[in-house]
């Protein structure tokens, strides 16, 4: 799926309570047409004791419908209606802004203009090839090298 095509698709619902799960926007929504995926971000801290099922949701969701014209209809009918006591914003979902949307599945370092943006050429890259004893905890140990080299050489 087209990236283009799919943020049309897609409709940001705020201001949703703190007992609304997944299920309850997918019924709510689902009334306007085909919702292929439904996401309740949460306020994940990444540590790994934590159970999913405990964490709060952000109050908003994205919903991505098979079309444009539901994802549409949702707005229009949803977009200041009331769920569960709370009123609803629901528009568009828009990208974040500043952050570089990759094609398709492919990695950001894949793309043409990442690469001369961010890339350097090999010999100026900074490898270890050229550049000895630049690692404090290596400091000396290419003139170890050398020396027992020479000194194999030598018998």
């Amino acid at each position: 799926m087209e990236e283009g095509s799919k943020a049309k698709k897609t409709i940001f619902v705020g201001g949703i309570g703190e007992e609304v799960n997944e299920d309850i926007i997918l019924e709510a929504f689902s009334v306007f047409g085909d919702v292929i995926d439904v996401q309740l971000p949460t306020n994940a801290t990444g540590r790994p004791h934590e159970n999913p099922a405990d964490l709060k949701h952000r109050g908003y969701a994205f919903v991505t419908y098979s079309s444009a014209g539901d994802a549409q209809d949702a707005i229009d009918n949803m977009d200041m209606n009331e769920l569960r006591g709370r009123v609803l914003k629901v528009s568009l979902a828009r990208p974040l802004k500043g952050v570089q949307q990759p094609a398709g599945n492919r990695a950001i370092w894949e793309s043409e203009e990442w690469l001369k943006q961010y890339a350097k050429p090999l010999a100026g890259s900074g490898g270890l090839r050229g550049h000895r004893g630049t690692d404090p905890e290596d400091a000396g140990q290419d003139d170890a090298t050398d020396a027992n080299d020479a000194i194999q050489e030598d018998q």
